[in-house]
């Protein structure tokens, strides 16, 4: 989660200017995780932005729920991109 934060955990995350988790979802493991995250990458953007606001109505970032997970998860995260480029 730092790395994207700080611009450093992809190069579109860096490219975009993207700080702030609006989505994500858990997965049982990396398989599934990989699936869903392929499936949703396929959809038109209004799909993505109404199974955002469907679960984050107000685009609130939700790294704060993260602390150290007793037993790993496979999340698949979406970043909002910051308000200085205008994209969301």
């Amino acid at each position: 989660m730092f790395e994207h934060q700080s611009g450093t955990g992809s190069v579109f995350t860096a490219k975009y200017d993207i700080h702030s988790l609006v989505f994500f979802e858990v997965h049982t493991g990396p398989e599934q995780a990989i699936r869903r995250e392929k499936q949703i990458k396929r959809w038109r953007r209004a799909w993505k932005v109404r199974l955002i606001e469907e679960n984050n109505p107000n685009w609130t970032d939700l790294q704060k729920h993260f602390s150290k997970p007793e037993k790993p998860h496979h999340v698949i995260p979406v970043w909002r991109e910051s308000a200085k480029t205008g994209i969301q």
